[in-house]
């Protein structure tokens, strides 16, 4: 038996992955920042709430390691972008924290967009071209932008993202070196995501799936698994190529002639990860190094987020019985036989939010990562 620190409790992902450490006999212990997070009330873990990251690298270094001494935890598992703080204090900070993740400087080039494009050719799904834009003139300097998409290189959720803007669109994005933009080429075809996780370079477990619904053009709050073997092997061929070890995910398109190429990485856990059940062998692969596949081969959703998200875009859209079909037949990530319901804690952390976000001015999505969010300022 492990001792297992799982990071990022506000978010679907983490509750599942607890569930599934401890029905693999390990004990978990669940943090955040967040006083209700989705995943308090399981009981597949304990909670202890952590200060925010993006509050203090120094103070969050020093609070995650104290919990790491105290509870003698064997592995710490992120789940959503406090890897990079957590990588940071690890490798920057020299503090003892057992984190399953790469290396700072390995994080930071999948997580920028234009260092990933470059980085990212030869595995079989190469990225579109790339431009990168670190001042006006830098931009200006691109031809063909009004029929592009463009981006922060530090961003996510598809956040401030243009596709095909206008010319007064594009003249208000102002690049600095900072938060510099990138320009991408416009690919018409359908979406796919993956996630996988890997050690030493060694891919280990992998998920593909399509995005069904989303919160606008963000975050997939309704997804199914997919056949792409040209993914897995885009997975593998990077992972070997960067030593990966930890999870790591990536979001693909196809171009009009039906080709797959990868569009960003997010060097943390996502939704393909509720493919894997209690009985896949995740943890040992996280643990052991064992390799682990999904069999759960539902169409699934997050059933608040599909009524928050989805039910006025079904209303506007004319699309309401196909909304109500899909939102009756999809299973729930958030149901698990054995634990707690988590009804009043999905209604408790969207309380949460809310209130940050009235307090801020941000949108809901914005203000529930915006405590853990790393956009390329320094950590160190």
């Amino acid at each position: 038996m492990s001792n297992i620190l799982i990071t990022g409790a506000r978010a679907p992902v983490a509750l599942h992955l607890s569930r599934l450490f401890h029905a693999a006999g390990h004990r978990v212990t669940l943090a955040d920042s967040h006083r209700f997070p989705l995943s308090r009330r399981t009981r597949s873990a304990t909670y202890l709430q952590l200060p925010a990251p993006r509050n203090g690298i120094a103070q969050y270094a020093a609070a995650v390691e104290a919990v790491v001494r105290e509870r003698r935890i064997d592995l710490v598992v992120p789940t959503c972008e406090e890897v990079f703080f957590l990588a940071a204090a690890r490798d920057l900070h020299g503090r003892a924290i057992p984190l399953f993740a790469p290396t700072f400087a390995v994080l930071a080039r999948a997580h920028n967009k234009a260092s990933f494009a470059s980085d990212a050719v030869g595995f079989g799904a190469d990225p579109a071209h790339t431009d990168l834009a670190a001042s006006p003139e830098e931009l200006a300097a691109i031809g063909n932008a009004t029929q592009r998409v463009l981006k922060p290189a530090w961003s996510r959720f598809a956040s401030r993202v243009l596709i095909r803007p206008t010319a007064q669109e594009l003249r208000s994005i102002v690049p600095t070196a900072a938060d510099p933009w990138v320009v991408q080429d416009f690919l018409p075809g359908e979406e796919l995501c993956g996630y996988g996780v890997a050690a030493g370079g060694r891919l280990l477990a992998f998920a593909a799936y399509r995005p069904l619904y989303r919160s606008g053009l963000g975050a997939g709050i309704a997804f199914e698994p997919v056949d792409e073997p040209v993914a897995r092997t885009f997975a593998a061929g990077y992972a070997a190529s960067t030593a990966w070890t930890g999870q790591l995910s990536f979001d693909f398109r196809r171009d009009a002639a039906g080709q797959l190429h990868v569009i960003e990485c997010n060097p943390r856990a996502v939704s393909g990860l509720h493919f894997f059940g209690p009985g896949d062998g995740l943890p040992a692969a996280i643990l052991d190094g064992g390799e682990s596949a999904g069999t759960d081969r539902r169409a699934m959703t997050v059933p608040l987020a599909m009524v928050v998200y989805g039910l006025l875009p079904a209303l506007r859209s004319g699309t309401l019985p196909r909304w109500w079909r899909d939102y009756r037949r999809m299973g729930n990530v958030l149901a698990l036989a054995g634990d707690k319901s988590v009804g009043m804690a999905q209604l408790l952390a969207l309380g949460e939010i809310a209130l940050l976000a009235l307090g801020s001015g941000k949108s809901l999505q914005q203000a529930a990562t915006h405590d853990l969010e790393w956009n390329g300022e320094p950590l160190g």
